[in-house]
């Protein structure tokens, strides 16, 4: 039976989307979609509808930008961009991000590579 997939925490899937727009450059929203799928390496739960209410959100905060454009299959898409603000947005939130997960592993005695760090 193959495990479960991971439903995501309120707010990752901005900083996902933001990580993959600076790493990937602009990027339409399947694109985008498909990248976090890939980077999940199939663990995560993502459906069409979240991916564009994320897009939504982070337009009207002025973290991206959008343009519409041609497709790799020549079809018009509207392509997404990190503004400086995501940028620096991008940065707060991974920082925040990394102390959590920090937290997590402590709270939950793991150490790094997923040992028990206590009996």
């Amino acid at each position: 039976m193959p495990p479960e997939k991971l439903d995501l925490l309120q707010g990752t899937l901005d900083l996902m989307v933001l990580q993959s727009l600076d790493a990937m450059g602009p990027l339409h929203g399947y694109g985008i979609a498909r990248r976090i799928e890939q980077v999940g390496d199939g663990d995560l739960l993502l459906n069409q509808g979240t991916i564009y209410a994320a897009l939504v959100r982070l337009l009207q905060g002025k973290w991206i930008t959008a343009d519409w454009g041609t497709s790799d299959n020549n079809r018009r898409a509207k392509f997404y961009a990190i503004t400086a603000r995501g940028r620096k947005r991008l940065e707060a939130d991974a920082k925040n991000w990394r102390r959590v997960a920090d937290v997590m592993d402590r709270f939950l005695g793991t150490a790094p590579g997923g040992k028990r760090a206590m009996p």
